[in-house]
């Protein structure tokens, strides 16, 4: 909507406190960068950065100040003459950003512009746009379906779901008091642990165990909820406990991880004295239960372990509308 590709039938749009709603996109003072680059192979790399501007009727003298200057930001100053085939993956995201820098914008609007790169060079160019957004201090609104990416880049984050707002708020609101069960497994990694339990007695009947609810939670339960929970927590807010914890409920390990610095652990947990079953190892680790453990203690493939979630960690949501009770 703010590029004009799409229509706005609902609410307004404000950029510096101005409504530009009704202004026609080209005249919104909005750059935009595409996932594709869209460089034209012809062009140089200072032709292409500085391509805008000159259908724009800027002098050549300005042309060539913005281009070199935003060469300098993005270290592209050697590569000038050159066309964008003899340039890497990462040298022409940057010429795609160079473009829009050179237009000195309102908004910069970057749409998923790391998604044709690979990882190793996909982390070394999110951290240089995150620098140079410092830089240049200009908004910018950043789309993308990687939630590292958000989570590591942005200053304020909404997440939409069918193009419906689930939330927006700070990384670490977003992270610790998710709004809705959605919202809860899109943000961390790895994802949160989101099952739903039985009611018993004020209780979550996980397994054959018993955990502890918070009483405000439990009472905002309604009929449409079936005597059901839904109980959320991430891999590092629970752990090994005691085999003879009253608060902590069984968990049949099926695979490990030893990362050095971490260590993770994957399981069903037991029902009826056995594990749920106990093939979908390595392609279904998404849905087996994660625990973050000591990479020095990790338990062994086909263990039962007691597993004890922090009760101030704890997410909780109704299941009927899938919102936040705690």
């Amino acid at each position: 909507m703010l590029a004009g590709l799409e229509e706005v039938n609902k609410g307004r749009i404000l950029i510096g406190g101005k409504d530009v709603t009704t202004m026609q996109p080209k005249d919104r003072d909005i750059a935009m960068v595409f996932q594709n680059y869209a460089l034209y192979p012809h062009m140089t790399v200072a032709d292409n950065m500085g391509f805008a501007l000159k259908i724009a009727g800027t002098p050549k003298d300005e042309i060539r100040k913005r281009v070199e200057k935003a060469a300098e930001i993005l270290d592209l100053t050697e590569y000038l003459d050159r066309k964008p085939k003899a340039l890497s993956g990462g040298q022409r995201q940057r010429v795609a950003m160079g473009r829009a820098i050179v237009r000195e914008p309102k908004v910069f609007l970057m749409d998923e512009p790391l998604s044709n790169l690979d990882a190793k060079l996909r982390v070394q160019t999110r951290t240089q746009i995150a620098a140079l957004q410092r830089q240049l201090g200009v908004t910018t609104l950043y789309v993308t379906h990687d939630q590292t990416e958000a989570l590591t880049m942005g200053d304020r984050i909404a997440v939409i779901k069918l193009g419906i707002l689930q939330q927006v708020g700070a990384p670490t609101e977003l992270y610790d008091r998710p709004a809705n069960v959605f919202v809860a497994g899109f943000i961390g990694s790895p994802s949160m642990n989101l099952n739903t339990h039985p009611v018993v007695n004020g209780k979550a009947k996980i397994g054959e165990d018993t955990v502890d609810l918070p009483a405000e939670a439990v009472n905002k339960l309604t009929a449409e909820d079936n005597g059901q929970i839904v109980v959320g927590f991430r891999p590092e807010d629970a752990g090994l406990a005691p085999a003879d914890d009253p608060n902590a409920f069984s968990l049949k390990v099926v695979n490990v991880e030893d990362l050095g610095s971490d260590g993770y652990i994957y399981g069903n947990i037991v029902t009826d004295g056995s594990a749920a079953e106990a093939s979908q190892v390595m392609s279904d680790q998404n849905k087996l239960t994660t625990i973050r453990v000591n990479p020095r203690a990790l338990p062994k493939v086909g263990a039962t372990v007691k597993i004890k979630i922090d009760p101030a960690k704890m997410h909780l949501f109704a299941p009927s509308t899938e919102l936040r009770l705690n």
